[in-house]
């Protein structure tokens, strides 16, 4: 059972894609035991929790505790996937955006990144290591207002989007990086 959310914060989980370099629905598929995008929802707990998610997702998530929206278009890509994400959650919600391929992701970088951000009133948070930006990113409803504005496959210009201001929680945690988008990738996780 979730907790009562104080944080004002919604996790997003973007679990939409075809992934057509698997072959399969890669996120029902087992990381150490458990579905890989069970493993990013747990990462979620402490917030109240949105899934962006392809038609073959949704029916695997119909009777957890999240919040589902569905995507029957993601070859328009993670904008696209941003966007149906902000319809639907109330302006004045800060997000914290998750990707379904990342399944090492910790539930404790998910409460630094946001405890970051709020410390410093940030638009933007993120993990980052050797100058390189991880998941799970921190959105302000600043921030947010710029999500209709997004176009293509990446969160990386909103992210980076001028007259934004950014905290970063230094880590050197692999789950902020480490994505599964081949069965060679999961492979050697599993290993």
């Amino acid at each position: 059972m979730r907790k009562p959310d104080a944080s004002g914060v919604t996790a997003v989980i973007l679990a939409a894609g075809s992934a057509t370099r698997m072959g399969v629905q890669k996120l029902l598929l087992p990381v150490r035991g458990v579905a890989m995008i069970d493993r990013v929802i747990e990462a979620c707990a402490d917030f109240p929790t949105l899934v962006v998610a392809s038609p073959q997702i949704a029916e695997h998530l119909r009777a957890s505790e999240v919040t589902v929206v569905l995507n029957t278009e993601a070859d328009r890509g993670m904008s696209h996937s941003l966007r149906l994400a902000h319809a639907a959650i109330a302006p004045e919600r800060a997000i914290a955006v998750f990707l379904g391929d990342k399944p090492l992701v910790t539930r404790e970088l998910a409460r630094r990144v946001v405890k970051a951000a709020q410390a410093a009133s940030a638009d933007v948070c993120f993990p980052q290591r050797d100058g390189v930006g991880g998941h799970p990113v921190y959105f302000s409803p600043r921030a947010r207002d710029r999500i209709a504005g997004l176009s293509g496959d990446t969160l990386q210009s909103l992210r980076d989007a001028p007259g934004l201001c950014r905290a970063i929680v230094p880590t050197a945690e692999e789950g902020a990086y480490l994505d599964i988008d081949d069965p060679g990738a999961l492979h050697a996780l599993e290993e």
